[in-house]
């Protein structure tokens, strides 16, 4: 995770995280394109917040291991080059490993649908089990 602000990445709204992450936007909706597609930095034992979303989001696992949870299943873990299509409505969240950092894609499709609904934050119990 070092000198992300330098590689165009910036730090992430703390209030939807436990830990520290960073985003840099590489393509951004528009008028035109219905997507969004951004690389998603998190730090070893970071995660976000329980979410959903509106249409899918698919996460493309770069580097680490991403922790990859939806409510009322156990957690999974996904590897570099493996890929995980988040269909609308489910639950979810997603992080670093308590071990190594993380980086995915996240590729936010039909955006006009809108892009998250934020809830409460994943207890250390649930990203621990």
């Amino acid at each position: 995770m070092e000198d992300l602000e330098h590689k165009g990445f910036k730090a992430v709204p703390a209030e939807y995280f436990s830990g520290k992450a960073f985003l840099k936007t590489l393509v951004a909706a528009d008028e035109v394109t219905n997507c969004n597609i951004s690389d998603v930095a998190f730090e070893k034992g970071c995660r976000n917040n329980w979410h959903t979303h509106p249409s899918n989001q698919i996460l493309i696992v770069k580097e680490g291991v991403c922790y990859y949870q939806e409510e009322g299943k156990p957690v999974q873990k996904f590897a570099a080059g493996e890929v995980i299509n988040i269909l609308p409505g489910i639950k979810h969240w997603h992080g670093a490993s308590p071990d190594e950092s993380m980086v995915h894609i996240a590729i936010n499709i039909n955006t006009d649908k809108g892009m998250v609904n934020w809830m409460e934050p994943v207890s250390d119990e649930q990203y621990n089990s």
